[in-house]
């Protein structure tokens, strides 16, 4: 079980540190994306960085593993406010599977170090 958690954590981490990282960068499809969301530049920087902190707290999970299952729900909430940000919208279901996706692993982790939770 223990390898699973790893892999999961580790999709986690590389996920988010991919989109955080490309919309800190300014990446165009970030860029586009977060003005059909009707949502304003500073706030896709703002969110960036958001991810990078996620990003952090899974790392430090490897050793710490209360801290992979705060992030966890860290990053689940993150990702529920992206899915209802795509569905204020009215996006494709396929510009909503990322974030659904990244939904459900972090809740695997969150499940998977729930006896962590008190343990920091």
């Amino acid at each position: 079980m223990q390898i699973l958690t790893y892999i999961l954590q580790g999709w986690l981490l590389f996920s988010m540190g991919f989109f955080g990282g490309s919309k800190i960068a300014g990446a165009q499809h970030q860029v586009d994306l977060f003005e059909s969301i009707q949502l304003p530049q500073w706030f896709r920087v703002f969110t960036g960085y958001v991810q990078i902190i996620g990003c952090i707290g899974l790392l430090i999970g490897f050793w710490y593993p209360g801290i992979a299952a705060w992030s966890g729900i860290f990053i689940g909430i993150m990702m529920l406010l992206a899915i209802i940000s795509h569905f204020r919208v009215k996006h494709p279901i396929t510009k909503i599977i990322p974030a659904i996706l990244n939904l459900l692993i972090a809740l695997a982790v969150v499940l998977l170090y729930a006896d962590e939770l008190s343990t920091l």
